[in-house]
C-alpha cells in the first residue's frame, strides 16, 4: 500500500481548530487532542447557557415589576397586574414594562393607575 501524506489537509483541519480555542488558557490552546476536548466543552456550554440566559432575564424583569408595583403601593403584585394586564387585552412582554419600571416609575404607576380604573 502506498503511503499517504496528509499534510495539507491535516494541517488545515488542526489550524481551523486552533483558530476557534486560540484564547484559551495552557494546554487548551497549543494540543490538538485538548482543543477538541475544550470545543465540544464550549460549544456545548454555550448552547446551554442560551437557554439559561433567556431564563434569568425573564427572572430579572419580573423581580424589577413586581418590585417597583409593591414599592409604588399599587395594592397589588406582579400577578395581578399581569392578569389586568391580559384581561385588557394589553399583550406586553416582560421586558418592556421593566424598562419603563426603572426609567420612569411614575409613568409605571400611571399604567398600572389606569389598569385599575377601567376594572
Amino acid at each position: 500500500m502506498t503511503r499517504v501524506r496528509r499534510g495539507y489537509t491535516a494541517r488545515r483541519r488542526r489550524t481551523k481548530i486552533r483558530l476557534f480555542a486560540s484564547t484559551f488558557r495552557g494546554a487548551h490552546s497549543r494540543l490538538t487532542r485538548t482543543i477538541t476536548q475544550q470545543k465540544m466543552r464550549a460549544l456545548a456550554s454555550s448552547h446551554r447557557d442560551r437557554g439559561r440566559q433567556k431564563r434569568d432575564f425573564r427572572r430579572l424583569w419580573i423581580t424589577r415589576i413586581n418590585a417597583v408595583t409593591r414599592e409604588n403601593k399599587v395594592l397589588y403584585s406582579y400577578s395581578r397586574l399581569k392578569n389586568n394586564l391580559y384581561k385588557k387585552q394589553l399583550l406586553l412582554n416582560r421586558k418592556i414594562p421593566a424598562q419603563i419600571a426603572i426609567s420612569n416609575q411614575n409613568c409605571f404607576y400611571m399604567i398600572s393607575k389606569r389598569i385599575i380604573k377601567f376594572k
